[in-house]
Parts: C-alpha cells; sequence; structure tokens
C-alpha cells in the first residue's frame, strides 16, 4: 500500500468551456480522491488531489491529456500539506476564483 499524497496543481491551455472541471471531478472520484477543482479568472483550472500516492499520480497523468477538447499546455504541481485538501471526505467541484 502506498502512503498517502496531497497534490496542489494549476493546468494551462485551453481548458475552460470544454467540460475539464466536470470531468476532473468525475476521474477523481472513479479514482477515490479527495480534493476539489475550479476554474481561475486567467483561464486556467486549479485543483487538489488528495488519496494514495500512485492514485493521484495516475490522476496527474490523466490531467495531461484532459478531456476531448482541450489542449493541455502545462501543469504546475506543488506537493501540499492535508491543510490543502478539502475537509469533506470526497471530491467537489468549486466556484471560479
Amino acid at each position: 500500500m502506498t502512503s498517502n499524497r496531497t497534490l496542489h496543481v494549476i493546468i494551462r491551455g485551453r481548458v475552460q468551456g470544454v467540460g475539464y472541471r466536470a470531468w476532473t471531478h468525475h476521474q477523481a472520484q472513479l479514482h477515490g480522491l479527495n480534493g476539489w477543482v475550479r476554474n481561475r479568472r486567467d483561464g486556467s483550472v486549479e485543483a487538489v488531489f488528495s488519496g494514495p500516492g500512485d492514485l493521484v499520480d495516475v490522476m496527474l497523468k490523466a490531467c495531461r491529456q484532459g478531456p476531448r477538447g482541450a489542449v493541455v499546455e502545462a501543469i504546475e504541481e506543488v506537493e501540499a500539506g492535508q491543510e490543502a485538501s478539502s475537509p469533506v471526505r470526497s471530491f467537489e467541484v468549486r466556484d471560479t476564483v
């Protein structure tokens, strides 16, 4: 069993208006991850993924492709402590910031 990991990411490219948040929500739930996803006013998508390290890695790899219609140009990733994740034991879509 792998240890838990929390990763904060900002995804840049054509990632708004293509269903990226809904796709991310669905993928995170399929992998049993906690955290959140939201659009940012600068056109990027921001997310926090928390769970077993191997599943967080799988999610990050999936985010590099994204849903149909998305063009991911870059992903900034920062290891985060548990305080960055949602206190709710689930994955949620949050409002734009």
